[in-house]
């Protein structure tokens, strides 16, 4: 077997890995913000956590989701003007895409691994358990995730219709 479907089995089950973390994150949210309301306002006793650890896992939640949905193509693209140039043109602009793309995944994994690196002995005050520099982790994750899926993009070329990622896709009925 040659190494571009491998890569794209890879990439497809890191696709998977990266939609459950996002989703998971996302309904941690969404159970710990009504909670502190709640517990806030009905209970009168306000809790101090929840808000910093929802903030904990919307930063998990965008830049490991946010390379799930470069992935999937699903981003905000602007592609007015590429619809209107020649297909060499349309090429060469991809091509200048791809580049941007790759220089901010690499800006993101070097600057978020130096941001771990500068907060890692910092603590939250209601986790003093938790490094900072853990909690920024997800830039560099999903800016190496990005690269990876550009990566997959540019070598192997775009999703087949079959991945998961069109599994959630409308579907006609008879």
């Amino acid at each position: 077997m040659s190494l571009k479907p491998l890569y794209a089995l890879a990439m497809e089950k890191l696709y998977v890995l990266c939609v459950v973390m996002a989703g998971l994150a996302l309904v941690a949210i969404t159970l710990i913000i009504p909670f502190g309301v709640f517990m806030r306002y009905i209970m009168n006793n306000p809790q101090s956590w929840p808000e910093p650890a929802s903030v904990v896992m919307m930063v998990l939640f965008s830049f490991v989701g946010g390379a799930a949905v470069y992935r999937a193509n699903v981003h905000i693209a602007v592609e007015s003007l590429t619809k209107v140039v020649s297909p060499a043109w349309r090429r060469t602009m991809a091509n200048v895409v791809h580049g941007l793309m790759c220089l901010m995944a690499w800006f993101m994994v070097l600057y978020g691994l130096e941001l771990c690196r500068i907060t890692w002995n910092q603590s939250m005050p209601e986790f003093p358990g938790l490094p900072v520099g853990l909690v920024y982790g997800p830039i560099p994750l999903g800016g190496l995730l990005t690269f990876l899926f550009l990566v997959e993009k540019v070598w192997v070329g775009p999703v087949p219709p079959s991945s998961f990622m069109y599994s959630d896709e409308a579907v006609e009925m008879e």
